[in-house]
C-alpha cells in the first residue's frame, strides 16, 4: 500500500485553485489521509522531505514552484521514494519540460495513475538541482525578482530584472569539463541545464535530455546592450548556440573558477555569492510522475 506525503507552499496557487481544492482531489482519488506538511518559504521544505521520508512515505507530492520541487529533490534524491509535481509557483519549468498538466485534478491524477520516468540530477556545490543552476546575468536576474514582485507581475518579473541588468560586468572564468581545460576568458553568464526549456519557454539548449546523464554547458561572453540584445535574438528564435557570445558542450564534471564572488542560482533560487563552482552529475537519481504517454 502505497504511503502518500504531501510538502506544500502555503502562499501559492495552482489556476486559482489552493490547498482545499488539492486536499478534495486527492479525496476524489482515495488518498484521505495523507502525510500533510506545510511552509511559507521553499528553504523550510527539506526538513518537511526528510520527515515525510522517516514516516515511510513512497509518494511525495510537492506543491509550489521549482524552488520548492528543488529543495525536495534535494533530500530525496537516490532514494526510493517517487517525486509528484503539482506546479503552483511563476515558472514551473520542470513541470513544464515534463508535460506536467496545470490543473490540480489532472496533475494529482498523474502523480497517482501516470507514468514513472527516471531522471537525472545535477549537483552543485554540494546542492542537487533538475533544472538549472547559473552564475552571473542570469542569477542577478533571479536574484532581483523577488517574491513581491514574482506575486505582481508573474514571469514579466523575470523580463523586468533581466532587462536591468543587461549593462552588469563581466568576469573573468577559467572551467574545466570532465577534467580537461574547455574555457578562460571573460563571461557574462555560466548556465548548466538538465533540460532544454527554460527562462519562460525558450530553448536554451535545444538538444538536453533530462534522462542522458549529460549536463549542458553554456558560457556567454556578451558584454553590453548591444551584444546581449544579438544574443538574446538567437535564444529567442532557438539558436542560442549559433550566436558568436556563446560557447556550449556538453559534460559529467564542471569546475569554474572566478575572478570574483559571482551571485549563483539553483533552480530559480538565489544562493549567493561564490568565486568556485563544482558541479557534476547524478544519473537516474529521482523517480518522477508524469502523465501517461507523455
Amino acid at each position: 500500500m502505497t504511503t502518500v506525503a504531501v510538502v506544500a507552499h502555503a502562499r501559492k496557487t495552482m489556476g486559482g485553485a489552493g490547498l482545499l481544492e488539492l486536499r478534495r482531489a486527492l479525496e476524489a482519488e482515495g488518498v484521505r489521509d495523507p502525510l500533510w506538511f506545510e511552509v511559507t518559504k521553499s528553504k523550510k521544505a527539506p526538513r518537511c522531505a526528510r520527515a515525510a521520508l522517516r514516516a515511510g512515505a513512497d509518494l511525495l507530492f510537492a506543491w509550489g514552484g521549482d524552488g520548492l520541487v528543488q529543495r525536495c529533490i534535494d533530500v530525496i534524491a537516490g532514494s526510493p521514494t517517487t517525486l509528484a509535481i503539482l506546479p503552483a509557483g511563476t515558472a514551473n519549468l520542470l513541470a513544464t519540460n515534463l508535460g506536467v498538466p496545470l490543473d490540480v485534478d489532472a496533475a494529482v491524477h498523474a502523480g497517482l495513475h501516470g507514468e514513472r520516468r527516471r531522471l537525472d540530477v545535477g549537483r552543485i556545490n554540494g546542492e542537487c538541482f533538475a533544472v538549472m543552476a547559473g552564475a552571473g546575468f542570469d542569477a542577478r536576474m533571479i536574484g532581483d525578482a523577488d517574491d513581491g514582485l514574482k506575486e505582481r507581475i508573474g514571469r514579466l518579473s523575470y523580463v523586468w530584472t533581466g532587462t536591468t541588468n543587461l549593462r552588469s560586468k563581466p568576469f573573468k572564468a577559467t572551467i574545466s569539463v570532465d577534467g580537461a581545460h574547455w574555457f578562460r576568458g571573460k563571461a557574462s553568464c555560466l548556465l548548466v541545464g538538465n533540460v532544454g526549456s527554460l527562462f519562460g519557454g525558450l530553448e536554451v539548449f535545444t538538444d538536453a535530455r533530462p534522462d542522458d546523464g549529460l549536463l549542458d554547458l553554456g558560457v556567454v561572453t556578451a558584454d553590453g546592450i548591444l551584444e546581449w540584445l544579438r544574443t538574446l535574438a538567437r535564444t529567442a528564435v532557438g539558436t542560442p548556440a549559433n550566436s558568436p557570445f556563446v560557447q556550449t558542450t556538453k559534460a559529467h564534471t564542471v569546475t569554474a573558477k572566478l575572478s570574483r564572488k559571482i551571485t549563483y542560482e539553483i533552480d530559480g533560487g538565489d544562493r549567493g555569492k561564490t568565486r568556485r563552482l563544482k558541479i557534476g552529475i547524478r544519473p537516474g537519481a529521482v523517480e518522477v510522475c508524469v502523465p501517461a504517454a507523455a
